[in-house]
């Protein structure tokens, strides 16, 4: 039988008609230039759809290329450093507040259907219900109903695995290998190709599961009283995308519709992070967001307002804590209006994670080693890094143009060095001490004495996980 949400109410709290339903869609491993409506390949008809009846996003981002650390940042609205989740699968501070609390004040129910990958629970209390870690639809037009009847409004997160690997679900004849366009950061095999096939065919799968919810909602009758936020998450598990700091790890597509408030097909290039979505949904729900929140509410972007909201966006990596991960690789990031600095605070290491290990991988080195120039550059580019790199964002989208050596950007790197440090120094975030007591922060380290967990972190290093 399916899990369904536990909707055994008590007493129902009045509903005022000035509270929105919240519903927030998430896909997991989406690199958001793929989508159709951001000039990608994917077919994604449901999407492309609501961008023309909402606010696309330009320059969103995330503050780490990681599931587990993304999902507590959307949740707490608080930087990884500062929640305590930085590393991946890992758990938040005890005394973190999340949404659930947040609006469970304001009189709403909070429901979470799909992937999780947050913890502890006593900080994550949502309504939860999934099949096979992805939405069930069942529950999410149950909730719609029983809310609608109770005149209580709601915040749905609607949490997709798609499109992360092993990319087993969709139709990839759809996107036949031959025709496949691949990113030029990745270096063109046929390994790479049917991968890359079968992950468009998924993305195109998590863009029915949106149509899904958008048809739910237009059922129940309540798109005019529901804001409808849908993002991509972290990159895809393809080279320079998840587990980096580059942009095509930290950026995401976020599409936002919420009738009567914003504008249809309007987009933004405003730059915003996922901690800016707790302290929105506070203020579109009635409330104030607290203080302790790192986040800034979109409400003046999305009322078309203004068209600025932060100067700079930061974003962290730690290897702790990831299958097959280097002993410790902290990289940091921060990006203005132009420039993105990132900071690899121990560059003498050769970076490695699940990627570098697999079939697709493996084929761009086997590639290089017949002595082509391009493999061989990328290769090393992705596995060989500089303690500074430096990309101008504007000039050079995919970040492939390392300007750290040139004299000319001197000052740059000194002024956006000098917004990190500040930055880290306010998260508590002490780089390389940091990053070896991130062990300490995984969801393996729970109910393990520090020495039990430095045991079981050198077992793990010594088998080479």
């Amino acid at each position: 039988m399916k899990a369904l949400f536990p909707f055994l109410l008590l007493a129902a709290i009045p509903f005022s008609s000035a509270k929105p339903n919240l519903v927030f869609i998430i896909a997991d491993d989406m690199t958001f230039r793929d989508i159709g409506c951001y000039g990608g390949q994917a077919h994604t008809p449901h999407m492309d759809h609501l961008a023309t009846e909402g606010m696309r996003f330009e320059r969103c981002f995330q503050a780490a290329s990681m599931c587990s650390p993304t999902r507590h940042n959307i949740y707490t609205g608080l930087y990884p450093f500062n929640s305590g989740a930085y590393p991946n699968h890992t758990f938040a501070k005890p005394s973190t507040k999340s949404v659930v609390h947040y609006l469970k004040e304001l009189g709403y129910r909070v429901a979470l259907s799909g992937k999780t990958h947050i913890a502890p629970k006593e900080v994550f209390p949502f309504e939860y219900s999934a099949i096979k870690n992805n939405p069930d639809m069942e529950s999410v037009d149950q909730l719609m109903m029983e809310s609608i009847e109770s005149d209580q409004p709601f915040c749905l997160f609607a949490c997709s695995n798609e499109p992360h690997s092993p990319w087993n679900l969709g139709d990839p004849s759809i996107y036949p290998q031959d025709k496949v366009i691949l990113p030029p950061y990745i270096v063109d095999t046929p390994r790479m190709r049917e991968d890359f096939s079968a992950y468009l065919a998924e993305i195109t799968y998590y863009d029915n599961q949106v149509g899904q919810i958008l048809a739910l909602i237009d059922k129940h009758g309540i798109r005019g009283d529901t804001l409808v936020m849908v993002v991509s998450e972290q990159g895809n598990a393809f080279p320079f995308a998840k587990w980096t700091c580059y942009g095509s790890g930290l950026q995401s597509a976020m599409i936002v519709r919420w009738p009567g408030i914003v504008e249809p097909g309007s987009s933004t290039n405003a730059l915003v992070e996922y901690t800016d979505i707790l302290p929105t949904f506070i203020e579109a729900a009635g409330g104030t967001p607290a203080e302790v929140l790192d986040g800034e509410s979109l409400l003046p972007v999305l009322r078309g307002e203004t068209n600025r909201h932060k100067d700079y966006v930061y974003g962290e990596v730690t290897t702790r804590g990831i299958n097959n991960g280097p002993e410790s690789y902290p990289i940091r990031t921060v990006r203005g209006e132009r420039y993105r600095l990132i900071w690899n605070l121990d560059p003498s290491v050769k970076y490695t994670n699940a990627l570098t290990r697999s079939p697709a991988f493996q084929s761009m080195i086997a590639k290089a080693a017949t002595g082509d120039i391009s493999a061989q550059n990328l290769v090393s580019r992705y596995q060989q890094r500089p303690e500074f790199e430096l990309f101008d964002c504007e000039s050079d989208p995919l970040e492939m143009n390392n300007l750290a050596e040139n004299p000319e950007y001197k000052n740059t790197i000194a002024r956006l060095k000098s917004k990190l440090d500040a930055w880290m120094a306010a998260q508590g975030d002490k780089g390389m001490e940091t990053e070896r007591e991130a062990i300490y922060h995984s969801r393996r380290a729970i109910g393990k004495t520090k020495a039990e967990v430095d045991a079981a972190w050198a077992e793990r290093q010594n088998a080479g996980q």
